[in-house]
């Protein structure tokens, strides 16, 4: 049974009862699949909830193999081929075939490079065609429109202590991701030592633990120490964290944050569906390219790590490189 929270399979825990079975006790496969898990949380620094999503796919796969009379150990390319069209015949979304494959070729790509297979059955399945939407984008237009409707509310609520933090909260939120582009969970959860007068650059920690250095522009570092000051003087307790709250995490959750910027966004005059702090990430890192930045610069500080996912941002360098074309060629007017 499981000793990782959500899956079957999981390291040992000291804490737990002495009479729970070793990882050597289990069956084959469940073995294979708690020593490539292993291997993500000690190489990879995988988090809890990448390993229990990892274990609950691969699970379904030995599942499959089992029913069919195979384990993994000997699993051929067609038996993984089968599973897929099993995935599809149960209403697996395209992006959801994509993700349990993509599980199933890095545990074989792991048992071949460990010595436990002899062969990668999986390195030759082609995932399935997807079309990835371009995301929603701000212009610089709109973004300073919320920067000021932001500002503004500051001006509004000086009178009422509780509002004007809030106020500048808001605007520092907005201010920080807009400079940044930072995922909202990376952005709630900043310290509050980020805000320190000298910090020319934030040390954040992203995805499966990783951290990167993240450039801080003036505007921002200003909302932050005008934040600060202000929340300084509201009584609040003191608090480790930028955006601190009452909640059990101790800081702003990622859904209050969204819902400021949507009220934002109405008070501002746009739509409030079309602004969420991801549009924010997706228009810093538009922008930038639209103003030149190489895309492997806006990889690293969107803490990608894998190019392919900045790529879907090349319709902005498209655009760039005609217009370039357009305005700079001899014949761009012919």
């Amino acid at each position: 049974m499981s000793r990782r929270t959500g899956t079957r399979f999981s390291r040992p825990d000291a804490r737990q009862p002495a009479s729970r079975p070793a990882a050597r006790s289990l069956p084959a496969d469940e073995r294979l699949i708690e020593r490539y898990l292993d291997m993500l949380a000690a190489e990879r620094g995988a988090t809890e909830n990448t390993l229990a999503a990892y274990g609950k796919d691969l699970a379904d796969y030995a599942a499959h193999l089992a029913k069919a009379k195979r384990s993994i150990a000997n699993a051929a390319t067609e038996n993984i081929q089968a599973y897929l069209a099993s995935l599809s015949g149960r209403g697996f979304a395209a992006a959801s075939l994509a993700r349990r494959l993509s599980a199933v070729r890095q545990l074989h790509r792991f048992l071949y490079a460990e010595g436990l297979r002899g062969d990668d059955p999986a390195a030759v399945i082609e995932g399935p065609k997807r079309g990835r939407p371009l995301p929603k984008v701000l212009s610089v237009k709109e973004v300073d429109q919320l920067i000021e409707t932001a500002r503004g509310a500051i001006a509004k609520a000086a009178l009422e202590p509780g509002e004007h933090v809030r106020a500048l909260r808001l605007h520092c939120l907005i201010e920080v991701l807009y400079a940044t582009g930072l995922r909202v969970s990376e952005l709630v959860a900043l310290p509050a030592s980020a805000a320190l007068r000298d910090q020319r650059m934030l040390v954040v920690r992203g995805k499966g633990g990783r951290e990167r250095l993240v450039p801080l522009n003036g505007k921002a570092k200003e909302a932050m120490r005008e934040y600060l000051a202000a929340l300084s003087k509201d009584d609040a307790p003191a608090s480790k964290w930028l955006f601190p709250s009452f909640g059990e995490s101790g800081h702003l959750t990622r859904q209050h944050a969204a819902r400021e910027l949507k009220e934002l966004a109405v008070a501002a005059g746009l739509r409030a569906e079309r602004v969420s702090p991801h549009v924010l990430r997706h228009a810093f890192a538009s922008h930038l390219l639209q103003n030149g930045a190489d895309l492997r610069i806006v990889q690293t500080l969107l803490g990608h790590s894998d190019i392919s996912t900045t790529q879907i941002y090349t319709h902005v360098l498209e655009e760039r490189l005609k217009s370039m074309v357009r305005d700079l060629h001899p014949l761009g007017e012919t």
